[in-house]
This record gives C-alpha cells, structure tokens and sequence, in this order.
C-alpha cells in the first residue's frame, strides 16, 4: 500500500518544503479569515477578469470545503477565484472536454469560449498525460486569476468541475493554490429498485445529477422482480408491466449519465425474483414436491427458463452500452430451505443428470449462474453477483471472473466476506446493515441514516459492524448505497429522494476519501446545504 503523506499540527501535509493544506474553512462560508477587500463598486465587474497582483497581504489559502472532501491541496497567497457572471469563459484545450466545458459554464453563467487559452477570470479544461492518479483523479490550481483544471481522462476532467463548482457555491471563493484529487474507491455507486415501484424519468434523471456531482460513478436499476418488469421489451412484451420506462426513455437517461460520466449498471435478478416473468410463463414456476409454489423462482431445469431469461439478456446487454452488468441470482427460494434435494426432487434430478451422482441443487443453482454469465460475457460486460448466489462444497464453482456484490450475511449457507476474499475474488459493498433504504422497514431494516454511515462506516465494513482486515482493501472494489422498493407505498418519491440525501453524501464521502472525516456531522449537514 501507498504510504500517505505526513501530517504536521493544523492538518498540513508536509512535502519538502511544500505545505499542502488539508484545513478546511472557518465559520463554513469558504471563505478564509482574512479575505481582502473587494475592489470599488465601479471596478467590481471587471475585477475577476483582470489579473490580480498576489502579495504576502493574503493570508495561505485554506483547502476548499467539498462534499467528497478533496484529498490534497497546496496552500498559496493570493484572492482566489469568483465567476464573473457573463463576463468569463471556460475555455479547453481538447475538444473532448466540449461537453464538460458547456456544462460548466452554463452553471456558473459564464461563456463557453472554444479551444484556446485561459485569460484572467477564465476557466482552462484540459488532458494530461503523465498523471499517476488514474483516470478519475484530477488537478485543479488557481492562480493569477484562473482556473485550470487537467486530468488524464474526461472523467477526472468532471470531477475537477463538481469541486469547482462546489468551492463557489453560495458566493464563496475558490482557493489559491493546487488541489490534487483522486477517488479511494473505482466504483462509487447508487442503485434503485425500479420494479417493485415505479418511479418516473425525470425523478431517476434528476438523481443522475445529483449523483454526478457528489462524483458517483454509477447507477444500478433493478427493473425486474415479482411485483414487475419495468422497461419496454422487444423479445418478450408480454412481460412488460403497464407502468414502465420506453427504450427512448432509457436512452434519455443513458445520455444524461454518460454526459456525467456515471455507468448504469442494469440487473435482471435470476432465477428467484422473476415473477413477472412467470406471470406470462406460468409453466417455468418453480413448485416443491408437494406441489406448493416457490414464489418468483422459475424451475432451473427447465429449459424454457434459460431461453427466455437469455433473450431478455442479449436485449438488454444492446440498450446498456456501459461495461458493468449485475446477473442477481440471490434469495433463489430452492436453496432457502434446509434439505434442496428433499423439498425439490425435480432440481436434484437435473443436479445429478448434469453433474454426476454427488451433484446438488446448488451445483444447478451455480451452474445457472456461470450459463446467464457466458450469454454477456461476449458484450464486454464486467459482471457481479450477490453473495448468496455463491456456494461453497458442491461440483461447480462460480466463474473466476464474476464480482461478489455482498449485501448481507443473513441468508441461509452464506459466507463471510473473507471467505471470498482469501479465495481472490474482488468484492464491492452492499452492507444491508448501513446502506439498504428499504421502503416501509420490513422484517429487521431500518432507515439508514447518514450520520451513521459518515462515523461508523468504511468500505471494508462489508458484514455487519466489522471491518475486514487492511490486507483486502485492494480487493474492495467500492460500494453501494441502495433503495429497495419492498413495501413500494411507503413513501413518496419525493420522500425517498429527501431519506436518502444525507446517506448519499456520507456513502460517497467514505468511498472518495479513505481518511478519517475532519468535519463534525453537525458540519458536514451545514457543508452540504451550502454546497447543494
């Protein structure tokens, strides 16, 4: 592991002789306690495009006050930076960086001035080679009266605008001096449970944004479950319930995402949770031996069942251009039971026929899995799992290459976090204990709230209160905060984008900066309705 840089008393980073500031604002207004005088009221509007004359009148600047927090930042004299509404520009010097230059400067109303070279009161978008942060980290320096942000991809490019645009919200000034950023964890995600409840386009577009500038990186829809299957099908409309996103609609929302580099992660839950499905397919249920019905499971060794899920696969796997896909395959009703083989002779037949006389349930259950992993794999898809749909002991094992999504410990045969760890396999955090919103709190669930996520959470706290060991951190892909729908009347859409706004901000907080926060809940609550 890295070693980080050491902190001298007052929370600065020292270098050499370089001090990198990591204080944050006194008073919460962003602004430093000695900030100079503004100009004569007839020279205000063309103070942000004149070079200003930095002198040792300024006091250090201070690290700015964000939400991530950024990671690094060297303190300079000087007065910072404002936008001077209509008169700056953001201007790039790769015109790749045109999309996020556009949206930049129609956020803090300034002009988009094209390819060319940042002038005093102008802000400077670019790409650079070289940088040893990864594609989401980023520079940001202001100096002289500019701006200048560079990353070595597009992605890291956005980040610096989110920070940028954080740092002059409700009137404040963007620091003099360097900010170095990177993110601790490459996926930073949300996901939302669609099926059980419906919620509108623009409801899930206007989280889009909000996601994008608290830097997530991702969204997960779960679009399909008993209750319903939400998003329009050529392969199979029949399943298609009355309330649900159109193909254009989706591609809408695609847009938006992409355009804040955010990766919508879909997941079609199989072989449990396909009672839509079933509802047009009443003879793929899934049915112990006395006949009850297993609710939502589809009986796996029929196979009607494979094809049907496997034309909804391919569909979707061409709609969803973005390299991550969620297969599901938890909370499979045959292996909640005590005795599989007992209670489902029918699956255990089948076990036995494909994997020889010592095959189970389960090994059918696997095998399903790695059969729906092979139908993506050809569309370039890095692909994840729930944690109860692996097994331990039985003939076949889950592919090498599939993601554990841990969600919870609860389930009957589910393992440790460790065990998957020590084997190899790469694991992103989906801890039911502190970020599952489930609507209603059924069974044990509670609201999170975000307090508790922000002073007691980190990444490696997968199960549970208990962290893993720091030697897996590596292995800890990032995390997840996600709204399920259970009891989908519950609350509004309206309430639940209110319940989760401050988990959201503490999740990413924790996914971004692996430190310690600085800032107390109480402040942090009053960061986040400034920087809103």
């Amino acid at each position: 592991m890295r070693r980080g840089p050491v902190l001298a008393a007052g929370g600065a980073v020292v270098a050499g002789a370089v001090a990198l500031t990591v204080a944050l604002w006194p008073g919460g207004d962003g602004r430093g306690p000695a900030d100079p005088p503004s100009p004569p009221s007839d020279r205000n509007s063309a103070a942000a495009s004149r070079a200003p004359s930095p002198s040792r009148s300024y006091p250090l600047s201070k690290a700015p006050r964000t939400i991530p927090a950024v990671r690094e930042h060297t303190a300079a004299r000087g007065p910072g930076w404002r936008p001077a509404e209509g008169k700056g520009r953001v201007v790039v010097r790769d015109e790749d960086l045109a999309d996020e230059a556009r949206l930049l400067a129609g956020e803090l109303k300034l002009r988009y001035g094209g390819d060319g070279r940042a002038r005093a009161g102008d802000v400077e978008l670019a790409l650079a080679s070289g940088a040893d942060g990864g594609p989401e980290s980023y520079t940001l320096s202001v100096k002289a009266g500019t701006v200048r942000i560079a990353a070595p991809d597009e992605a890291g490019v956005f980040y610096g605008t989110r920070t940028l645009k954080q740092e002059v919200a409700a009137g404040r000034t963007a620091p003099e001096g360097v900010v170095r950023d990177r993110p601790a964890k490459p996926q930073r995600g949300f996901m939302l449970d669609i099926a059980r409840k419906h919620f509108d386009a623009e409801w899930i577009e206007d989280r889009v944004r909000e996601l994008g500038d608290l830097k997530f990186n991702q969204l997960g829809l779960h679009f399909s479950d008993d209750q319903a299957f939400r998003i329009e099908s050529d392969s199979h409309p029949e399943i298609v319930s009355a309330d649900h996103l159109t193909k254009d609609r989706v591609r809408r929302i695609l847009k938006l995402a992409a355009s804040r580099h955010i990766t919508v992660v879909p997941e079609i839950d199989s072989p449990g949770h396909l009672g839509a499905v079933i509802r047009a397919h009443p003879s793929l249920q899934l049915r112990n031996a006395r006949g009850a019905v297993a609710r939502g499971a589809v009986d796996i060794s029929e196979p009607k069942a494979a094809r049907i899920v496997d034309d909804l696969l391919k569909e979707y796997a061409e709609l969803f251009p973005g390299r991550h896909w969620h297969l599901g395959a938890d909370e499979y009703s045959a292996l909640t039971v005590e005795n599989p083989e007992a209670s489902f002779p029918r699956l255990a037949a089948a076990a036995r026929e494909r994997y020889g006389p010592d095959g189970r349930v389960q090994d059918l259950a696997t095998g399903w899995l790695n059969d729906r992993a092979d139908t993506v794999r050809p569309y370039k898809k890095k692909l994840k799992a729930w944690n109860d749909g692996f097994f331990r002991g039985g003939r076949a094992e889950a592919a090498e290459d599939l993601e554990v999504a841990y969600w919870t410990g609860k389930e009957i045969g589910t393992r440790a976090p460790e065990e998957y760890l020590k084997a190899g396999r790469e694991l992103v955090n989906y801890n039911d204990e502190y970020l599952y919103y489930v609507l209603g709190e059924p069974q044990t669930f509670r609201y999170p709230t975000g307090q508790r996520i922000y002073e007691s959470w980190t990444p490696r706290v997968i199960r549970g209160t208990r962290p893993v060991s720091a030697e897996y951190d590596d292995q800890i892909l990032g995390g997840s905060f996600a709204v399920w729908c259970d009891l989908a009347r519950s609350q509004t859409q309206e309430q639940v984008a209110r319940g989760i706004r401050m988990p959201l901000r503490a999740t990413v907080q924790k996914l971004w900066d692996p430190r310690t926060p600085t800032l107390s809940w109480s402040e942090f609550v009053k960061l986040a309705d400034t920087v809103r």
